[in-house]
C-alpha cells in the first residue's frame, strides 16, 4: 500500500477495488525496460513483489496484474486469473497474449474486469457482466460476447482484447511470457516504453521520447543524451537505471 501511495481501504468492497485501482496505475509504471536491459522476467510471486515493490519498478502484464492480484488477494478480494488475446493490426495476438483479473469483493458486487497492465485503459474497473457502455476518464468502453463464450473487450468502439472466461493459473503462462521477451515477432522486442497515469492524462517515455497527455493535449519532446534519458526515468516514473535501454539490432 506504501508503494502505491494509499492507505488500506477500511473493507473489501467496490469502492476499495476502484481506489487501489486508480492508485496502482498512478503509481507502478506499464514498462518492458528488462527486456532491452537484458534482464530476465520472472513470474514468481516473491519475484513480483520485490521488483514492484522493493525496486520500485514496473512491468507489464504478467507481472503488473500478477503483482496485483496478490495484493487483492491479501486486502480480502477474491481474484480469478483470466486470459486474452490482444487485438493488433486487426488480428489476434497468441493464446496467453495478456493477463487479466475478475475480481469479487466482499460487499457481493461485480464481477469486475480489474486490469492494471494493459497500458493506456480503463482508470477503473469495469462490470464483467454488464453489456451497456460504460463511461470511464480512460474512454468509453463495453464488454461484449465473443465467439467460443468469450468476451469483447472494446475501447471507444475499437476492440482491445478478447477476454476467456476459464480460470488460469499464473503458470500458465510462463511460455507466452518468454515468447513475448525473445520472439523477434513480438511487439514488446521492437519498442522500450514506460507510461503511467497521472492526474489528467498520462506520462510516458517512448525510446528517448518523452510524452505527456494533458487533459487532451499531447506533447512531446526528445531527450538529448543518455543523461537526460537516465533522469527522465528517475524524475517521472522513479526508476534508477545503470544505462540506457535501446532496442537491440
Amino acid at each position: 500500500m506504501a508503494r502505491i501511495g494509499i492507505v488500506r481501504p477500511a473493507s473489501a468492497d467496490a469502492g476499495g477495488l476502484c481506489l487501489i485501482h486508480r492508485a496502482h496505475q498512478m503509481a507502478v509504471p506499464f514498462e518492458n525496460l528488462n527486456i532491452h536491459l537484458g534482464e530476465p522476467i520472472s513470474l514468481a510471486a516473491d519475484d513480483l513483489v520485490a521488483k514492484i515493490v522493493t525496486r520500485r519498478r514496473g512491468g507489464f502484464c504478467y507481472e503488473v496484474n500478477g503483482a496485483f492480484a496478490l495484493l487483492l488477494e491479501a486486502l480480502g478480494f477474491q481474484v480469478t486469473r483470466v486470459a486474452a488475446r490482444v487485438y493488433g493490426g486487426g488480428t489476434l495476438g497468441p493464446p496467453f497474449d495478456h493477463l487479466a483479473l475478475v475480481v469479487r469483493p466482499a460487499d457481493g458486487s461485480g464481477p469486475w474486469l480489474a486490469d492494471v497492465g494493459f497500458g493506456s485503459h480503463s482508470t477503473y474497473p469495469l462490470l464483467l457482466d454488464r453489456r451497456e457502455e460504460q463511461d470511464d476518464p480512460g474512454g468509453r468502453f463495453q464488454i461484449v460476447p465473443a465467439p467460443d463464450d468469450d468476451l469483447e473487450v472494446l475501447k471507444d468502439a475499437e476492440p482491445q482484447y478478447r477476454l476467456e472466461r476459464r480460470t488460469r493459473m499464473l503458470d500458465e503462462f510462463v511460455p507466452t511470457c518468454w515468447w513475448q521477451q525473445t520472439a523477434p515477432q513480438s511487439h514488446f522486442r521492437m519498442n522500450v516504453i514506460c507510461s503511467r497515469l497521472t492526474e489528467d492524462g498520462r506520462i510516458s517515455i517512448a525510446g528517448r521520447t518523452l510524452i505527456r497527455t494533458s487533459g487532451g493535449t499531447k506533447t512531446e519532446h526528445d531527450l538529448p543524451d543518455d543523461a537526460a534519458v537516465l533522469a527522465a526515468y528517475r524524475e517521472h516514473f522513479g526508476i534508477e537505471l545503470d544505462q540506457v535501454p535501446a532496442v537491440q539490432p
